[in-house]
């Protein structure tokens, strides 16, 4: 029978626990560091992917219609897809429309429409109240003396209306402006 006879040296064992915190620390740190900037090449945490197309969803949505408008002149040129109703108000021209979502503002399901103003050619071509899914580039523009994102249709066509057909307020924060009758 074999005995060992083991004496622990507190210096020791002192200096092997620091050495294993040491290495768990730096592990942190690399996990840490690759993960930032990964997110800042990829995406800048709303919502925007600036490396490519951002899609839009009815979670993202008014979060991300707010950061544009918030902050117009971070998001010029960039693309983004998504799909909405064409809403019409009397002042647009023929090339323009609003993409529109329904986004609920209240517990007994009020809505407001939200969307961005798109530019189109042949935007005469789309009826108010169609569903269509767009791709565009983020521009500026002017609307009643404001500057305001307007989107440069690139590519759009006619869907299906979806089953989630409403989007929700960008954060608990969210104050509606307009007046429901």
């Amino acid at each position: 029978m074999f005995v060992y006879n083991f004496k622990l040296n507190s210096s020791f064992m002192f200096k092997i626990l620091l050495a294993i915190i040491v290495f768990i620390v730096i592990c942190l740190c690399i996990v840490i560091g690759v993960r930032l900037y990964k997110a800042s090449t990829d995406d800048i945490g709303d919502g925007i992917n600036y490396n490519g197309i951002t899609e839009l969803t009815p979670q993202n949505y008014a979060t991300i219609l707010q950061e544009v408008h918030d902050n117009m002149d971070s998001y010029i040129g960039q693309k983004i897809k998504f799909s909405g109703f064409v809403y019409r108000v009397y002042d647009l021209d023929q090339e323009q429309f609003v993409l529109g979502r329904n986004m609920i503002i209240s517990s007994d399901f009020q809505t407001v429409v939200v969307g961005f103003l798109c530019h189109y050619k042949d935007a005469i071509s789309f009826r108010d109240s169609i569903w269509v899914e767009l791709e565009g580039k983020i521009t500026k523009g002017n609307y009643h003396g404001s500057d305001m994102p307007i989107l440069e249709v690139t590519n759009i066509k006619e869907v299906e209306k979806p089953n989630d057909e409403y989007v929700y307020p960008p954060d608990e924060n969210y104050i509606p402006t307009s007046v429901i009758l």
